[in-house]
């Protein structure tokens, strides 16, 4: 799809510049947005992507994203006037998603909901022994000290009001800043990898405090619906009105053995919500869509029953041979991860996924999905095709593959030389 220069209206700032197709399916460019830029979550897409795909839309645009992560699908349509909604299965995830869609309430009282905030914290006594190993690890005393007193303090102001919510993404969007722990690409936290000059915990707070309360400001005379979002599956879609989207735009979980869960595991510990590693499955990882190894365990599921399943019939025959070859391969492997099983759960999943979203989507209805495809030890898993197919299955009529860059190309540190994909799924229905 050919791109446009934005001109959006709910942001007014300066002119925004074309968005290269390239860099549409990273989350990097939103790092200079308003209210995108308050929290990076690395599996994320283009906001001004998303936006030209919603202009471009003939006449009401209703738009739905099943995987809404830090929201920035939502985000988009607020900016583009469009009803919408969205649905994310990460409990930790959705909750920073719920906060940034507050941007448009009262900007005045958040600053007093902080002013109550950092009173109630130079009131408390720090109490840092209870923190899980991880947390020791990535903060010296004196920081921790100090986020524990915020923490506290948040626990003692909080009323599931919008500023309070705002007030708990405002500590956690600086957990990883003021940390010594280094973050590797997809935001696993690395202890073992120091920061020479982390940012000072006070400093960083008020920043961050300003930064969201200028991005209210302007939200504050914003008119247009506000988004709906839930705490839900992809895979059923329930509670989403029925026939409402005429636009999904999202981009599912790649099956690339990417754990969501661990990514937020440094703010998840921080917030006692877990002791350690092990929390995560209940937690967070049994909502998902299986597309880690961690979400299926040797002998958790039974690889015959899955492949037979009705929901795999377009592509039995091609998703059983692979499948086959990742569990031989695996023998040989170290590790022995199960990838086998994790490719036969993820597309079984998204082949609900894509008959849950039948019946949201009304007639005609577009369909975007960022994806990208894999190659698990090696063997090469045709995304593309086969979520093309599931989707044509479940009662969609076309779809077309929009390549927006090549992965997996420089060779160096890599744990296999196939050429990957990564792009846009185009579907019509």
């Amino acid at each position: 799809m050919a791109t446009r220069e934005l001109q959006c209206v709910l942001f007014p700032f300066d002119v925004k510049p074309q968005v290269s197709l390239s860099a549409s399916s990273t989350f990097i460019p939103n790092m200079g947005l308003p209210v995108h830029r308050w929290f990076r979550y690395s599996a994320g897409f283009s906001a001004e992507w998303a936006e030209t795909v919603i202009r471009s839309m003939p006449g009401p645009v209703r738009v739905f994203d099943p995987f809404a992560g830090s929201a920035t699908t939502l985000l988009a349509a607020e900016a583009c006037g469009a009803e919408s909604w969205g649905m994310e299965a990460h409990p930790f995830v959705y909750r920073i998603a719920r906060a940034k869609l507050s941007w448009r309430t009262d900007a005045s009282a958040y600053l007093r909901k902080m002013d109550e905030l950092k009173r109630a914290a130079a009131a408390v006594k720090p109490e840092i022994a209870g923190y899980p190993a991880l947390i020791r690890k990535c903060y010296g005393d004196d920081a921790l000290k100090q986020l524990d007193t915020l923490r506290q303090a948040y626990e003692e102001v909080r009323d599931e009001s919008p500023e309070s919510e705002l007030a708990w993404f405002t500590l956690i969007a600086i957990l990883r800043k003021v940390s010594t722990a280094g973050t590797a690409q997809w935001q696993y936290v690395l202890p073992k990898k120091q920061k020479r000059a982390p940012a000072g915990v006070l400093p960083a707070f008020e920043q961050c405090a300003r930064i969201i309360y200028e991005d209210m400001r302007r939200g504050e005379s914003t008119s247009g619906p506000k988004a709906n979002l839930l705490l839900g599956d992809a895979r059923t879609c329930e509670a989403v009105p029925q026939q409402f989207a005429n636009l999904v735009i999202t981009s599912p979980p790649y099956p690339n053995n990417y754990d969501y869960a661990d990514a937020t595991r440094l703010e998840m510990s921080f917030m006692r919500e877990i002791s350690g590693w092990g929390d995560l499955q209940d937690a967070v990882r049994k909502y998902l869509i299986r597309s880690c190894s961690q979400h299926v365990p040797e002998k958790s599921v039974v690889l015959r029953t899955v492949l037979e399943t009705p929901e795999l019939i377009p592509i039995q025959p091609e998703i059983t041979r692979v499948c086959h070859q990742l569990e031989e391969v695996r023998e040989s492997k170290g590790g022995r991860k199960t990838y086998h099983l994790m490719i036969a759960c993820y597309f079984r999943d998204l082949a609900l996924v894509w008959k849950a979203l039948r019946s949201v989507c009304g007639t005609p209805s577009r369909i975007c999905f960022v994806i990208g495809d894999s190659a698990p030890y090696g063997v090469y898993v045709p995304v593309v095709p086969w979520l093309g197919e599931l989707a044509l299955s479940a009662g969609f009529k076309s779809y077309r593959f929009e390549k927006t860059r090549d992965r997996n190309i420089k060779w160096k540190n890599r744990k296999h030389r196939v050429p990957l994909q990564e792009g846009h799924l185009w579907v019509e229905g």
